[in-house]
């Protein structure tokens, strides 16, 4: 069952493959929306996508000052970039990008996974301003030379 119906989505996703496998499930759950195969380095210079969203929220992609420049620019200003961590080590360096990127504070909510299947975090924060035009840099800058 779904929750919200009333939600809509956009899914953005590099390989190809994996796009297929969550249009397969998106239609099979009936959920509105859209995949889109693209890296969101791309998707965030796109002005049918930047800053629109109300939340942004990813896993497992990158440090969070890479990841927040990844999303970041993608959310609007008034909406929320949620980021799922492993463990609070990230936020020292995260903190500035986000900040750099138009977000505010940060607020860090850790937690246990239950069974023994250790500990994550989450790390929120509100976009207050516009991203700089400048990000995200794209072409690999975001890894290769993090901000802090």
């Amino acid at each position: 069952m779904i929750a919200r119906e009333d939600l809509t989505f956009t899914l953005i996703e590099s390989t190809g493959k994996k796009c297929e496998f969550l249009r397969t499930v998106c239609r099979a759950l009936g959920l509105k929306a859209e995949v889109l195969h693209a890296r969101a380095e791309e998707v965030g210079k796109d002005a049918l996508y930047r800053e629109k969203f109300d939340v942004c929220c990813a896993r497992a992609v990158a440090r969070l000052n890479t990841l927040a420049e990844y999303c970041l620019p993608l959310v609007k200003k008034g909406g929320t970039f949620v980021a799922y961590k492993g463990a609070e080590g990230e936020l020292a360096d995260g903190k500035g990008a986000i900040i750099t990127l138009g977000g505010g504070m940060p607020t860090v909510i850790p937690y246990e996974l239950p069974e023994g299947f250790g500990a994550r975090t989450l790390v929120i924060t509100e976009k207050i301003k516009p991203t700089p035009p400048k990000y995200p840099r794209g072409n690999g800058a975001e890894r290769r030379n993090p901000l802090v």
